[in-house]
């Protein structure tokens, strides 16, 4: 892509009810654009992150047996009447309508926009759920939620409108929903490791509610949390501080002087929920033995908006936005400096060569003077900068440098490529 063609510019200002550290870097960068509190618009640069973020999650969610679907946000109350979480004194952050009618204006029945699918997905699977046969599916997709949260001050990390991965596990038993239930530990694992988080996200002991004893969230450390968790390093696990006791404490093997608290924000959960909607919702099939059992349930969700949001709070500087490689918009900007002929053919001939060998290139072509292409770089944070000038051509080297280290390299076009290519 070239900068000049790309229609989001840079800028200084920011709204003034902005008080998030990576809404304010990401508005500045031409990522987002804040249509109102807890509300954003994902520009094409914010697009292709939330992509790759998407793209990861996806891929670990195939690999374990998930089939993608895309369900409706408009949620009838009927489904939600039956498991009884309909009301607002149960969920306090729906966003509700109603149909038209023959009676008048939104005068129909009412409707909410989804803030989660157990329900939604429960109603759904008694069309292809009968046998034990059938089990175990794993159901999940990328959609977009509502909810109407009382503040919404986290920029990106807490919105009313967001983009949710939710998975669902169906099984015919709890001995069958455990195995995977530990395998998605790990997947989760995983999959903070592909997107840079890996070294302070852990898996955090958190309340089960009427579930089961704990659910499990992982927990990326950061100072802008709104969680306060106990880490045990040795053991790679933490504990909310909801529920952090004595009896805890012993049941995990840790003791007090072995945890370091700290705030973390919760970038994913997964909780078993056994029975309780199949039960309210009819969801049952047929056992080896003939008799009728409800299905055995489980969720697991992550954001990529508040994966995006996080990373850009631990990984940012002063200087503006920094990507780890697996969910940069493009892996390197050119910086052209000058408009001289050598100079254009040159920084053309190597936007060329290195998107036919796939890398995905910002190309800064504007008529700009060299220090604001240089803040743009910085600001805009993409994981490598090739300059390109008069002085360069006429040594028939390229000026390299990473946007985490100061370190500026004078390389031709193959260590180039090496060094992009290795990372």
């Amino acid at each position: 892509m070239k900068m000049s063609q790309l229609f989001t510019k840079t800028s200084k200002d920011v709204p003034s009810d902005e008080v998030s550290k990576n809404a304010k870097l990401l508005i500045k960068a031409g990522y987002i654009h804040k249509e109102m509190a807890g509300v954003y618009d994902y520009l094409p640069l914010g697009n292709r992150v939330i992509n790759n973020i998407v793209k990861i999650i996806r891929e670990e969610m195939n690999a374990v047996g998930g089939q993608e679907l895309s369900m409706s946000a408009l949620q009838p109350a009927k489904n939600w009447e039956n498991s009884g979480r309909w009301h607002d004194d149960v969920i306090d952050v729906w966003f509700k309508t109603r149909m038209h009618s023959g009676e008048g204006f939104h005068m129909g029945p009412e409707l909410g926009l989804g803030n989660t699918h157990e329900e939604a997905l429960t109603a759904l699977l008694r069309n292809f759920i009968q046998s034990y046969k059938d089990l175990p599916v794993y159901p999940y997709q990328f959609q977009t939620k509502f909810r109407n949260e009382l503040r919404s001050k986290s920029g990106i990390m807490r919105c009313r409108e967001f983009l949710m991965k939710d998975l669902y596990s169906f099984s015919k038993d709890q001995a069958q929903h455990d195995v995977f239930y530990e395998k998605m530990k790990e997947v989760y694992l995983r999959i903070f490791s592909k997107l840079g988080l890996g070294d302070v996200t852990y898996l955090t002991f958190a309340s089960g509610g009427s579930f089961s004893k704990f659910s499990h969230e992982f927990q990326a450390v950061t100072d802008v949390g709104e969680d306060t968790i106990y880490i045990h390093e040795g053991k790679q696990l933490a504990i909310n501080k909801e529920v952090y006791n004595d009896d805890v404490l012993h049941g995990l093997g840790v003791s007090k002087d072995e945890l370091v608290e700290k705030r973390a924000v919760e970038v994913g959960n997964i909780f078993s929920l056994g029975t309780k909607f199949s039960e309210k919702l009819g969801l049952t099939y047929t056992d080896e033995d003939g008799t009728t059992k409800p299905v055995y349930m489980g969720c697991y969700g992550i954001g990529p908006g508040r994966v995006m949001g996080t990373i850009v709070e631990h990984f940012a500087d002063d200087k503006g936005l920094i990507w780890p490689d697996n969910v940069a918009p493009y892996k390197v900007t050119i910086v052209r400096l000058g408009n001289e002929d050598k100079v254009v053919k040159a920084a053309d001939k190597l936007y060329g060569q290195l998107s036919n060998k796939g890398i995905d290139v910002l190309y800064d072509d504007r008529d700009m003077r060299p220090g604001e292409k240089f803040a743009d770089a910085d600001l805009l944070g993409l994981p490598y900068r090739v300059v390109i000038s008069e002085k360069t051509v006429d040594q028939e080297k390229f000026e390299f440098k990473s946007r985490t280290t100061d370190k500026v390299e004078m390389l031709d076009f193959d260590s180039v490529i090496k060094m992009i290519v290795k990372s």
